[in-house]
């Protein structure tokens, strides 16, 4: 008689990895994607799995193959853990996120609160990433300034192709020409890309901003300060709202001012508020025919009077541009540096292989515009423990 086998040891079960959904955008002119092959690996090294939706990088000139060849895999991205995408979901795309999962991206709860309403309805936990807080440690998942600085740098590249003029002096046998002069207004990280570029390639170059710390930045990129005498510093590194005082007397030194200038680039921004209006019709009117106006806040309704957000018009022999989504037309670049904002943000929520975001931690806690309390979420003020979720909305 043989002996009885040895029933088998017990084998530990692995538990599934936490998956991350890469999505194509779906937004009209939308080119870039929220995740490139080369932050795969990192990922997979913090335990994630990737799953990235068919032709969602094909806007960007990557191939699905591509993310397959960084191991990711090809597939539906809509029922995985954690969803990554560059603009706020539509309302059939939220219908698609399931309950208890979480979704990084752009989500406008300022401009566009009722995304945030649909998701907090959807038992979805999200985080914007124009909500990031502008402190050091944050540096690296800012995406609103690595998305910026695409802009400033397209933004004069626009401007080039509708001067009629050369931006550099030149020096030829039939004689010299003259350097493009080019004015800034709003130099944060857009205007001083702006700035840099527009140097780079030969223009005489001038910053203005009512921020007066800002000064020294223009200064350092060989451009000159344009003083106005009118400041408006506020918090977070964005200027405030001016008073009606304020506004007429930097209106009327602006419109005197912009007569001088070939181009003009506008970046000016006020979060949660319309942009302002610093740009009149009556300063257009005092440029040289031939001028060219890049109005960067088009989707803000403009810092130009005569702007037409998305257009290109031309009012008195000058001609207004006012792009939108300019990152979008340069998908290589900003989708890499998109998602080494996504990135970094993930490697601050993910521990053991789990998203599970502490929200005692200032960046998590303003980045957060809907929350999903429950058994995996990271301790601090106002999470919840239990058999059942509760979900809680973040005012904008």
């Amino acid at each position: 008689m043989t002996d009885m086998a040895e029933p088998p040891e017990d084998v530990a079960t692995t538990a599934p990895a936490t998956r991350v959904g890469v999505p194509r955008e779906t937004a009209p002119g939308e080119r870039r994607v929220a995740l490139v092959p080369a932050v795969i690996s990192r990922l997979q090294s913090m335990g994630l799995a990737v799953v990235v939706e068919a032709g969602a990088g094909e806007g960007a000139q990557i191939a699905d193959v591509a993310y397959e060849r960084a191991g990711a895999t090809i597939g539906d991205p809509w029922d995985a853990d954690v969803v990554v995408k560059v603009n706020p979901p539509s309302a059939a795309e939220v219908e698609l996120l399931g309950s208890g999962s979480v979704l990084l991206g752009f989500l406008a709860p300022l401009a566009r609160p009722a995304v945030a309403e649909s998701l907090r309805a959807a038992g979805v936990t999200a985080f914007a990433l124009e909500s990031v807080p502008r402190i050091s440690r944050a540096q690296s998942m800012d995406a609103l300034s690595s998305q910026a600085n695409v802009a400033g740098y397209k933004a004069v590249i626009a401007a080039a192709e509708h001067s009629t003029r050369f931006f550099p002096m030149l020096t030829t046998a039939a004689g010299t020409v003259k350097p493009a002069a080019a004015l800034v207004l709003g130099v944060g990280v857009a205007g001083l890309q702006a700035l840099a570029t527009a140097r780079r390639l030969g223009a005489r170059t001038t910053g203005f901003d009512v921020r007066p710390e800002v000064a020294e930045q223009v200064k350092s990129l060989g451009a000159q300060w344009l003083d106005l005498g009118v400041t408006a510093s506020g918090e977070g590194g964005y200027a405030r709202s001016l008073t009606g005082d304020e506004q007429a007397a930097q209106q009327a030194a602006l419109t005197e001012a912009i007569a001088r200038f070939d181009v003009v680039i506008t970046t000016a921004l006020v979060p949660g508020r319309p942009a302002p209006k610093l740009v009149t019709a009556e300063a257009v009117r005092s440029m040289r025919p031939g001028s060219v106006v890049v109005d960067l806040a088009g989707e803000t309704s403009g810092n130009c009077e005569v702007s037409v957000p998305g257009s290109v018009v031309v009012v008195d022999g000058v001609t207004i541009a006012a792009p939108l989504n300019l990152p979008a037309t340069m998908p290589e670049h900003a989708s890499e540096l998109y998602a080494r904002n996504v990135l970094a943000l993930l490697e601050l929520m993910v521990v053991d292989g789990k998203v599970a975001p502490d929200f005692s931690d200032e960046i998590i806690a303003k980045s957060c515009v809907t929350r999903v309390s429950g058994p995996e979420s990271g301790s601090g003020p106002g999470s919840e423990s239990g058999s059942e979720s509760e979900l809680e909305e973040k005012e904008a």
